[in-house]
């Protein structure tokens, strides 16, 4: 009866649990969860169009993919110096028949602009149901005259790194009817909703629902007496609480063991690792990231627990070898304990990143708190991959070495010391294959942008954490059998 009380109060325990974080999550999401700031992408400045003179007219077609258009940017330059006059810019819907409608107009004076910069035009309402509307951007100046008027920008391609990549869907830029070889450099911003916002709590609700069901069905089961993964696992964790206790103060301690400094390296490591490459990387390389401490010393202590739980967790069977051919104990428990010992170590390596986060007066914004739900992904990841290896290992004892070269090359792989502007457009999609990108880059937009992701990250987060966390299930099940013939 009281192991029947306590699955009963953990399951409760877990849907009130799940009901508050709905709500907490929800909170903390805020506008990032209903809408998407949509930013399309800027030809790249190859040319200018010359003065815009009173005679004049520039017309650029393009095409909004935003539901609500709330802005837009021209890149100006001015010939280093003052100009007078006034530049009129209109901004007009095109219906399908070849007809205008004049949606807002600008006057902006000369003497503002500064020389090759974005020229940012905010629309006094946004227009709605722009997206896949026809619009016109039409710029002249009546007042102005040679030698004391601007020049807008435009080109044909799209930088894409360290390389221009040509565009193909631009639109012929016309000055005074007659078309360019190249588009106007505009960005424009606009304001997409998201349907996940909009249906959140029917969401929760139906996923709430079926925890309900799946707890209820697992106190059924134990009621009649018997079993399913979910109460094997719950079954082992609480039998083997003690051992795995054991498992995971004896890994932790062996890391630090006759060491002078011990766990302060936990915090030197990080920090020694972040000065080193921010020396390096800022000085000699020149990096222009914002806030690049706090966006490198978040990128060294993820990649560290991954590397450093993988690492450790590798040798996890063959290291425990004694007890696994004289106790029986389910055997997923040793690479999960080295996963957890270095979780420890993980929230330990926190601490650096929240001075740092105070040095740089980083703002502190409620976003933050979201930043467990990277690392628990994270975790999940790490536990997939440390089965996978540590039964590799079991059979193939250079998978050890193998896996230092592989380390070596998913570091550099992964963004933590340069950003991922620098990498050509059409690697961006093998790019994005990587789990960590994904783990790094969600834990940077809570922390420094401060501000919840949007949706599909987090989906992307789950799905690399959970199918990471299957598959390593899957082979470590399947092979576990043959370890006691190898080891």
């Amino acid at each position: 009866m009281k192991i029947k009380w306590n699955l009963q109060k953990g399951c409760l325990a877990t849907l009130a649990a799940y009901i508050v974080l709905a709500a907490f999550f929800y909170w903390i999401g805020g506008e990032q969860l209903r809408t998407r700031v949509d930013i399309d992408e800027s030809i790249s400045p190859s040319a200018s169009v010359g003065e815009i003179l009173s005679d004049t007219v520039l017309e650029q077609p393009f095409y909004a993919h935003c539901d609500r258009l709330t802005d837009f940017s021209v890149f100006a330059g001015t010939f280093g110096r003052s100009n007078g006059g006034i530049l009129s810019v209109d901004l007009y819907v095109q219906d399908p028949q070849g007809g205008k409608e004049l949606a807002e107009h600008f006057s902006v004076d000369m003497a503002q602009i500064q020389d090759s910069d974005w020229l940012n035009l905010r629309l006094t309402q946004p227009l709605e149901n722009a997206i896949g509307r026809s619009f016109l951007l039409e710029i002249s100046s009546k007042d102005s005259s040679l030698g004391n008027a601007v020049t807008l920008y435009y080109g044909s391609s799209i930088a894409a790194g360290r390389v221009e990549v040509k565009s193909a869907d631009w639109i012929p830029l016309r000055i005074n009817g007659q078309p360019l070889e190249g588009t106007l450099c505009l960005e424009v911003t606009g304001v997409t909703d998201l349907w996940f916002g909009h249906y959140y709590w029917y969401i929760f609700t139906g996923l709430g629902v079926l925890l309900a069901l799946y707890c209820w069905r697992l106190c059924l089961l134990q009621k009649k007496g018997k079993v399913c993964l979910g109460l094997k696992l719950l079954a082992a964790f609480s039998r083997y609480r003690f051992l795995i206790h054991q498992l995971v103060s004896r890994d932790f301690k062996t890391k630090y063991k006759r060491s002078v400094l011990g766990v302060l390296w936990s915090f030197l490591n990080p920090l020694l690792t972040m000065l080193v490459q921010y020396v390096v990387f800022s000085t000699i390389f020149k990096s222009d990231i914002p806030n690049f401490p706090v966006y490198l010393l978040t990128g060294i202590v993820l990649f560290n627990f991954f590397s450093e739980a993988c690492g450790m967790g590798i040798t996890s069977i063959l290291g425990n070898a004694s007890l696994i051919t004289k106790v029986y104990v389910p055997k997923y428990i040793y690479p999960v304990t080295r996963v957890i010992s270095s979780g420890i170590n993980l929230l330990l390596s926190l601490l650096p990143l929240l001075l740092v986060i105070l040095f740089t007066h980083t703002p502190v914004r409620p976003a933050i708190l979201l930043l467990p739900f990277s690392l628990a992904c994270l975790l999940c990841f790490c536990i997939g991959m440390v089965l996978i290896l540590s039964s590799l290992m079991v059979f193939f004892r250079d998978t050890q070495f193998l896996w230092n070269v592989l380390s070596m090359i998913w570091l550099y792989v992964t963004p933590i010391f340069y950003p991922e502007i620098i990498i050509p457009a059409q690697f961006m999609t093998i790019y994005k294959m990587n789990p960590m990108y994904h783990f790094i880059r969600f834990a940077r937009t809570v922390v420094i942008d401060g501000i919840s992701p949007e949706p599909k990250a987090y989906l992307i987060c789950l799905i690399f954490a959970v199918g990471g966390l299957v598959i390593g299930g899957l082979v470590f099940r399947k092979v576990q059998d043959k370890f006691v013939l190898f080891i």
